[in-house]
């Protein structure tokens, strides 16, 4: 891996341990081995490595969010679906900590975020008119975009929501499947009949997972 890279993951993640406010630039040099000025050659600042970490948050918010064409519905589309969810929130959520501070520091920053969520909830829309068509979801077509965007809200707030709203002080992948199941609620109060029991299995297996991880934790 070239140093820049390794730069950025490492500067990743010691941002979701630490904090990225708690987090310098001397920080990640020394966790890396390397001098501040082989980390200066590569990137200005620290806002400058935020920006590279957010391409990364670009390139997966695209690709796992994408509307399915062709194959069947089951559980295990849909667990794709959450599992992007998950993975998005835990592998950057050192941003969702503290998201409002991060993008006032940085305007240009600030517009690629909301360009990045503009797409996302086009493309939760066009995934929500899918699963209606097939007869998943149940909801009027002039408030799929209300409803995605209510899902969304729900995925960008919950940690900030956790850290403000309950006594815990570390978000753990136990809290982050906690999330997903409040936004399976949603789901299921839009599901078919038919279709209550997939929903089911799903909230089935992240009461599962979410029951894994205490016990590791434990």
């Amino acid at each position: 891996m070239k140093t820049r890279d390794k730069i950025v993951f490492a500067s990743l993640e010691l941002f979701n341990e630490h904090g990225e406010r708690a987090t310098t630039t001397n920080h990640i040099a020394a966790h890396l081995g390397i001098s501040p000025g082989n980390l200066y050659y590569h990137f200005r600042n620290k806002e400058d490595i935020i920006n590279s970490i957010f391409s990364l948050y670009e390139s997966h918010l695209e690709s796992g969010f994408k509307p399915y064409d062709d194959v069947p519905i089951n559980v295990d589309l849909l667990i794709g679906y959450f599992d992007a969810m998950f993975y998005t929130l835990w592998q950057f959520r050192f941003m969702y900590a503290n998201l409002a501070d991060i993008l006032s520091r940085d305007e240009a920053l600030k517009k690629r975020y909301l360009h990045a969520q503009q797409q996302v909830l086009n493309r939760s829309s066009d995934v929500l008119r899918k699963l209606k068509k097939d007869g998943i979801l149940e909801v009027d077509d002039a408030r799929i975009v209300d409803l995605a965007d209510t899902i969304k809200m729900m995925v960008s707030f919950w940690i900030s929501y956790q850290l403000t709203q309950t006594s815990i002080s570390t978000i753990t992948k136990a809290t982050l499947y906690d999330g997903l199941l409040r936004v399976m609620m949603i789901f299921k109060a839009y599901s078919t009949p038919s279709s209550i029991a997939t929903f089911e299995r799903l909230e089935q297996h992240y009461r599962n997972m979410a029951s894994q991880e205490r016990n590791v934790a434990a």
